[in-house]
Formats: C-alpha cells, sequence, structure tokens
C-alpha cells in the first residue's frame, strides 16, 4: 500500500515512464491485434488502462481527466499516447493537490469493498503492470519492437553488449 504522496510521486513515474515506453511503440495497424477471438485487442487493452485512471481515482472524489468507460477506442496510436499522458499527469496532479499522507489511510467505496486510498492507489498501479504485460505478448505478435522495462528486452541484450538469452 502506498503509505505517502512522495512515495506515490515516485511510484507513479516509474509507473507511467514505463506505459509510455510501451505506447509510443505501438502504431496504428498493431492496435487491432488480438491473441484469439473474443479476446481484446491491443489497443483495447491500451484504452482499457487509460480509461481506469479516472474510473478509480473518480471513487476517491478525485476529478481525474480522461476517457469514460464508454468512449471507444479511438484508431490512432498518437491518440491513445497523448490520452494516457493526459490522465497520468492529471491524476498526479489531484493527488499532490488534495490529498497528503493521512488523506491516504482514508476509505472510499471501490467495486463493493472499503479500500484505503494508499490502497487504491497501489492497485491502480498493479492494474496498469498487469495489462503492460499483457501488451506485450500481442505488441510481439504484431510484429512490433518490446522496449524494455524491467531490463533489456529481446532485441535490446547487443545494446548492453551481451547476447541475448537462448530460447
Amino acid at each position: 500500500m502506498i503509505n505517502s504522496i512522495d512515495e506515490f510521486k515516485q511510484a507513479w513515474k516509474n509507473t507511467t515512464e514505463s506505459t509510455v515506453k510501451l505506447l509510443s511503440a505501438l502504431d496504428n495497424a498493431s492496435l487491432s491485434q488480438k491473441v484469439a477471438d473474443g479476446h481484446r485487442t491491443l489497443g483495447r487493452v491500451a484504452w482499457h488502462i487509460i480509461q481506469t485512471i479516472p474510473e478509480m481515482a473518480n471513487h476517491t472524489g478525485l476529478k481525474v481527466a480522461g476517457p469514460s468507460e464508454t468512449d471507444p477506442v479511438p484508431t490512432s496510436a498518437d491518440e491513445i499516447l497523448k490520452t494516457y499522458e493526459t490522465a497520468s499527469s492529471s491524476l498526479a496532479e489531484q493527488v499532490s493537490s488534495n490529498w497528503n499522507d493521512e488523506t491516504l489511510m482514508q476509505e472510499d467505496d471501490l467495486y463493493g469493498e472499503k479500500w484505503k486510498r494508499g490502497m487504491t492507489l497501489e492497485m491502480l498501479m498493479t492494474h496498469e503492470v498487469h495489462h503492460r504485460g499483457q501488451m506485450t505478448v500481442l505488441m510481439r505478435q504484431a510484429g512490433l519492437k518490446v522496449p524494455g522495462i524491467y531490463g533489456p528486452s529481446k532485441e535490446e541484450w547487443e545494446q548492453y553488449g551481451m547476447q541475448a538469452p537462448e530460447v
């Protein structure tokens, strides 16, 4: 659980930098990539990450800029990236302006449960990390180069003077 605003700011900065790396690697054609029929497309997973930021935050009384749950998935990878940057920076600004360390212990109703606000922020980041993992698989299927997030991706090992691990 997030226990201080400063802790959130650093964790959110790391989270958003990683997500921007992935979103920046998307192109318009890749947005329709799906793992199988009846499953989300790459564009839909990316859009879901973005829609969740204001959706979760609004349960806590924050007014975060971003798309609603019913807004359609854009067909432009650039629009998805720009919308993410707006929503993620809006969340950081809203938390910094409206909450303090004590506020993180307040509880709100989320999905039929009582969540401390520090937990809500942690869950928001965990949710984003989960879906970023899904995105990397879909990105590979779409033929995109996957940027390294928690270390080099397969394509990036040579930049570090190393050989990619054997598969």
